[in-house]
């Protein structure tokens, strides 16, 4: 006779209900997941974060709007709508949204048939490139023998390249006008114009590459020794190639400094056919007469290589800023 099986239930006692299918926690999840995640998006909406973010991007927003507005509506002046005397407190609130009242592109022909702008923007893009590559010639063999090579003066370079980056660039303007000008005698040249940009972007370059070399392993270098290879062998064909996100930073931003420039340029340059981008845009607006609608439309052009350049780099920002940061 078989013995009844006591390790589980068989069968039902007598007026025990059947038991119901007791649900997962995989499908308790999945459907309360999307009320959840609705519940939360809510809740996020209304709290203060998200109403103090959204607040922090329309200040940053607003004057961009205003800016493509200007430079789409085919006029000079910074009245998008006119307003009839008699208008009501919702017509003046509309006013403030920067919408002008037809599209049109007059502006954008007129900066690139009527002025000097493909001109001026050869120089820049021609004094930006010589000062990117100056720049990351000067800072990258010196950061690299910052990084590696132990000598005198190597601490207090270091110290005054940082020291260097605490004043505003304002204050060395006269020192480098002298220099460039009066000693040099580059005043009024391209060549000039790009010593003084790579001088100034040197400090940050030289820091920002350093830092990178740093995390380099040395061991890659001494075993590139034992194989007979020489110093200059090894920069070039090891770390540089290594190196290449913090290159790509440092390049980008000694190319902006260039790019964006506008003070240097404006006094080292008298002769209107050497002007850069932004010495240019300067004419569109003075005392006499201000073609607000033209100079939009030269900014927005002027912001199209660096938002090119960005795109193209972005794979690089993250780990080339990051990776210098920490040593270990």
């Amino acid at each position: 006779m078989n013995s009844p099986n006591h390790s589980g239930r068989s069968g039902l006692l007598a007026g025990e209900q059947p038991p119901g299918k007791v649900p997962s926690l995989v499908e308790l999840a999945s459907g309360l997941a999307p009320a959840g995640r609705v519940m939360r998006a809510l809740r996020d909406m209304f709290s203060w974060r998200f109403a103090l973010l959204l607040f922090a991007a329309l200040v940053v927003l607003y004057p961009l709007l205003w800016v493509v507005s200007l430079a789409f509506s085919g006029q000079q002046s910074l009245t998008l709508v006119q307003l009839p005397e008699d208008a009501s407190l919702a017509q003046q609130l509309l006013a403030l949204i920067p919408l002008p009242e037809q599209w049109s592109l007059s502006n954008f022909t007129a900066v690139l048939t009527e002025q000097p702008f493909i001109r001026w923007l050869g120089n820049s893009l021609a004094v930006a490139l010589s000062t990117t590559l100056l720049g990351l010639a000067l800072s990258c063999t010196a950061a690299y023998a910052f990084s590696r090579f132990r000598f005198a003066g190597r601490e207090r370079g270091l110290m005054l390249f940082l020291i260097s980056q605490m004043f505003p660039a304002v204050l060395m303007l006269i020192p480098l006008y002298v220099i460039v000008v009066q000693w040099l005698g580059l005043g009024n040249s391209w060549l000039g114009l790009i010593l003084v940009y790579a001088i100034t972007a040197l400090p940050f370059c030289v820091w920002m590459l350093k830092g990178y070399f740093d995390t380099l392993p040395y061991e890659i270098e001494e075993s590139a020794l034992l194989e007979g290879a020489s110093r200059w062998m090894i920069f070039t064909r090891i770390i540089l190639p290594l190196a290449r996100p913090a290159i790509a930073v440092t390049g980008l931003f000694a190319f902006m400094t260039a790019w964006n420039e506008f003070i240097l340029a404006s006094i080292f340059m008298d002769d209107e056919s050497l002007y850069t981008v932004p010495v240019g845009l300067r004419f569109f607006v003075s005392d006499y007469a201000s073609e607000w609608g033209f100079f939009a439309a030269g900014s927005i052009l002027v912001s199209i290589p660096v938002m090119l350049l960005f795109l193209a780099l972005q794979r690089f920002l993250v780990s080339g800023l990051s990776a210098g940061a920490v040593k270990g």
